[in-house]
Formats: C-alpha cells, sequence, structure tokens
C-alpha cells in the first residue's frame, strides 16, 4: 500500500488512519531518514488511537514513550539503542507481546527483535515534488 502526502496533516492523517485499523499486540515498524516526518506520522498514529495527549515527541533519550488510548501505544525510538541487550533492558518483549500497539522508530537497527508479523512503514521525501512531499509505504512482513 502506497500513499502520498503534500503536507505534515496529510501525513498525520495517513497515520490516524492506519491506526484505526489497529488490533492488539501488532507492531508498525517505522522507517526514514532524520526529519521525514517519523513524529509526524506518529502524531496521527496516536490521534487514530484516541490518544489525546497533546504533545507527541520521538522518545529519542526514554527509547519509549507509553499513551493511552482506545489500545495502549507503546512509542519507540531505537536510534540510540546500542546492543540488543540493551533492548532487554527495555523489557521490549512484555510491549511487543502483550495487548497494546507498537509503533518502532529505527527499527531496523533491532530487526532480529521484530516478529514477522510486523508491519513496516517507509516514509521519503522526493524534493522535486517539493519541500513537503512524501511518499509512504506500508508492507506486511519481514524487512
Amino acid at each position: 500500500m502506497e500513499f502520498e502526502t503534500w503536507s505534515e496533516q496529510e501525513t498525520e492523517q495517513v497515520g490516524q488512519a492506519l491506526a484505526k485499523e489497529a488490533r492488539p499486540g501488532d507492531i508498525f515498524c517505522l522507517e526514514g531518514d532524520l526529519g521525514v516526518g517519523k513524529t509526524v506520522f506518529t502524531r496521527g498514529f496516536a490521534r487514530g488511537l484516541g490518544v489525546t495527549t497533546p504533545y507527541i515527541t520521538s522518545p529519542t533519550f526514554t527509547i519509549i514513550h507509553e499513551y493511552e488510548g482506545r489500545l495502549p501505544l507503546y512509542h519507540f525510538d531505537v536510534y540510540r539503542v546500542g546492543s540488543l541487550e540493551e533492548m532487554d533492558d527495555t523489557g521490549y518483549e512484555d510491549y511487543f507481546f502483550g495487548q497494546g500497539v507498537c509503533l518502532v522508530e529505527w527499527a531496523k537497527l533491532v530487526k532480529e527483535l521484530i516478529p514477522p508479523t510486523a508491519k513496516w512503514i517507509t516514509i521519503e521525501k522526493d524534493f522535486s515534488r517539493g519541500d513537503n512531499y512524501r511518499r509512504i509505504r506500508v508492507e506486511e512482513g519481514t524487512k
């Protein structure tokens, strides 16, 4: 599945729409360069789960943020995780195999831990189409 967006609001809307279909135990792996809009997408995703917290930020230094909504949202940013053992320290298995929904930024860095049922979302810029243009691809299965 592929989407094209031309603004932050449209990127949020794609996240919101995908979250409305989320089920307990779903894992969404979010890939894309720095500044591509992963956190913007996550804001929409959180809203789609009914999260009312006004501030959705990337957990770059804390590794995980938890939000309450229709389903719990566990937002991981594993960019600064130095090893798989460090992921063990987060208790990721309780999140990955629990009743909430996980959204994992930079998931390829810990791909050995990602279940084969995860959905992979890649966000890309294409400056030839404008500064705000994004292509969002959603793929099922192992990357």
